[in-house]
């Protein structure tokens, strides 16, 4: 499942850079379980306008995966 949420994850593209989030190392663990799944993430800049933006996104497209019933997103700078 964690490939498929990594696939999915790919689709979301950071809007000043136009590279997925995956590619650009923002992604920094998924764990799924029982169709919930957590996603720790950070972003290009600690200020970055487009935060909302990108956060509806990854909730949008892991959502469609098959079986997820929740989608929970952290962001952070460390």
């Amino acid at each position: 499942m964690k490939k498929d949420i990594l696939e999915k994850l790919k689709e979301v593209i950071d809007p000043e850079l136009g590279i997925n989030v995956v590619d650009l190392g923002l992604i920094y663990n998924v764990k799924e379980k029982e169709g919930k799944v957590k996603i720790l993430m950070t972003l290009t800049s600690p200020g970055c306008p487009l935060a909302g933006v990108i956060d509806e996104q990854v909730k949008e497209k892991v959502g469609q995966l098959k079986g997820i019933k929740k989608v929970e997103l952290e962001i952070t700078f460390e």
